[in-house]
């Protein structure tokens, strides 16, 4: 028993070193203008205390650091939660072709990279929200077990549709039928979904066809039952009317805002009054758009960072010119400002936003970020879209979210002030998952080559 855990004490610190994580006893960070998360006002020369992977103290003074402990001196610098994307599709896993159809063609290393530009961009918690179940699960087991340097993984895996729906795939679990489905769905959580998603979209908006819908008293089945076998649910949909029926039918998150047109007062009130999260992914409608006419982002430092010369270039000349010409891309810019003030009443409203990009890299969701600020929502409140109202969207604020006592130490030390711009979001000193110091020089990625 001996010789077994002392090998596996030289794995872990061995892994530890391989992904480029700091081994310590302890971290103190001390001085610090801390942003805690939960939207209070940032504290001035604050202190907070990791033990192991938690945070056990958070002061407004300075503590001694227990023995073994790295001491970081904050002085000039803020500290906020770790970052969180609450809607990716990571890359990797499957093969999306021009008509929006999926096929399996599974990358493992172009996942793992742009993990690490997911965990290089302070972005310590991920959920992806549809993917080829053999290729996002087994990864998300690694990321658990320490194998690989990520941010925390939350997986739906397969996606729970209607046969010809939105999402519909070789990889969906469609379900047409009550109760026959059960078994389909009883074998589904055994793969253990973090969160599950369905669809309840007709399309036909914008330049789409129109596609069969999950039967509203099917998908209402559907719902309570995985919710009486204790799993969360989120659904995919884009217009009011099909947000009010899926709010009724017990559903527990959104994964995009309304896009389809404004939303009225009374839907934006029901969203304050019901707080069911809501993620923002502006970011998905606005990209098409923002390569077509302003492509000089990609010189920005965290871009280059995370993407090859010929990534870049091939973005400025093939893909650009593609969205150029594309309907869609102008269509969806229209329907992004739409979508912007529809988030913002939500959130005057007292609705739960979290943020989210539907994109598959860290640089999107700063993107994301910043649009939530030309939408008009203030910086501090931002930070908690991006933080803590994530946690609650998982189920896990309890752990997550927020520089807290008891919490897990996923938190991001920045150069510059987020709440004064939240661009200063991407100017990172260090980032800390679970208590451990992730070296950023280690990952594999062009900025390190």
């Amino acid at each position: 028993m001996k010789i077994v855990i002392n090998r596996l004490l030289i794995f872990g610190l061995a892994g530890c070193l391989l992904f480029g994580i700091a081994m310590a006893d302890g971290l103190l960070i001390q001085n610090v203008t801390l942003i805690d998360g939960t939207g209070r006002a940032p504290i001035e020369k604050a202190t907070v205390l990791v033990e192991d992977d938690r945070i056990t103290r958070v002061a407004r003074s300075v503590l001694p650091a227990p023995k073994g402990a790295r001491v970081i001196d904050g002085t000039g610098k803020y500290l906020i939660p770790g970052l969180m994307d609450m809607h990716i599709h990571l890359m990797g896993g499957t093969k999306v072709e021009i008509d929006g159809l999926r096929s399996a063609d599974i990358d493992r290393d172009a996942g793992i990279r742009a993990l690490h530009s997911y965990i290089y961009a302070g972005v310590t918690s991920i959920y992806d929200a549809g993917n080829n179940p053999a290729f996002i699960l087994p990864l998300r087991d690694d990321e658990r077990s320490g194998k690989i340097a990520s941010p925390r993984i939350f997986a739906t895996g397969a996606i729970v549709t209607y046969p010809g729906s939105h999402g519909s795939s070789e990889f969906s679990v469609n379900v047409d039928d009550w109760p026959e489905a059960i078994p389909l769905l009883d074998a589904y959580l055994e793969t253990e979904p973090d969160v599950v998603k369905l669809t309840f979209e007709e399309r036909g908006w914008g330049a789409r066809e129109t596609i069969p819908m999950f039967p509203l008293d099917l998908m209402q089945q559907v719902i309570e039952y995985l919710n009486s076998a204790g799993a969360r649910t989120i659904v995919h949909t884009s217009s009011e009317r099909r947000a009010r029926q899926a709010a009724y039918a017990g559903i527990d998150n959104f994964a995009h805002p309304i896009i389809q047109g404004p939303v009225t007062p009374e839907f934006a009130a029901l969203m304050g009054a019901k707080r069911l999260p809501m993620v923002t992914t502006l970011t998905i409608g606005e990209n098409y758009s923002r390569l077509a006419e302003n492509p000089e982002f990609l010189d920005t430092p965290l871009y280059q960072a995370v993407l090859t010369a010929e990534e870049i270039e091939e973005l400025k000349t093939v893909k650009r010119q593609e969205y150029q010409e594309r309907t869609w891309t102008w269509w969806m810019k229209i329907m992004t400002e739409v979508a912007q003030e529809n988030v913002r009443q939500v959130h005057e409203a007292d609705g739960l936003l979290c943020a989210g990009s539907d994109q598959t890299r860290g640089t999107d969701l700063h993107r994301e970020l910043e649009l939530l600020a030309d939408a008009g929502i203030d910086n501090l409140a931002i930070i908690r879209i991006a933080t803590l109202n994530c946690a609650r969207m998982l189920g896990r604020e309890d752990d997550l979210g927020s520089i807290e006592a008891g919490k897990l130490a996923d938190m991001v030390l920045l150069d510059a002030d987020p709440v004064a711009d939240i661009r200063n979001a991407q100017q990172i000193a260090e980032v800390i998952k679970g208590g451990r110091i992730i070296d950023r020089t280690k990952l594999d990625l062009p900025v390190n080559k």
